[in-house]
């Protein structure tokens, strides 16, 4: 089974491309602490993650550098050959599912604006405070 879950940090503002037939596609890395010993200096792991179609839209739109993320999703692995004839091996995480870890209130003033729909079809409920929960 081919399944990954990450938490960590954005090491930059994701940007949105598209391919030559439209779709939407994101990559970036996110910088994931290491388990340490006591006393031992914290490390990170600075993994690549690739994010295709609403997902790679969610992610431009709603995260920056710097703020946590949670993904889960699957390893790709692939091959080149450089620009010197050299063989090289690419590891990536192809991201299906993205959330939130920080509150809102946590998350930097300069972070994106997230746009708020309108609200007019929904109807104010009266205060009753003689309901069970």
């Amino acid at each position: 089974m081919n399944n990954v879950s990450l938490i960590g940090r954005l090491t930059a503002d994701p940007e949105l491309k598209r391919t030559q037939s439209g779709l939407a596609m994101t990559r970036f890395s996110v910088a994931v602490d290491r388990r340490v010993k006591q006393g031992e200096e914290n490390q990170a792991d600075f993994i690549n993650i690739i994010a295709w179609r609403q997902t790679a839209e969610f992610i431009c739109k709603y995260f920056s550098k710097g703020q946590r993320i949670a993904l889960t999703g699957r390893i790709q692995t692939g091959s080149y050959t450089d620009s010197e004839g050299k063989k090289r091996s690419t590891f990536d995480v192809i991201a299906e599912n993205v959330e939130f870890c920080d509150s809102k209130n946590s998350q930097k003033t300069d972070t994106k604006s997230i746009e708020v729909e309108n609200t007019a079809d929904f109807e104010q409920m009266p205060d009753d405070k003689d309901l069970p929960f």
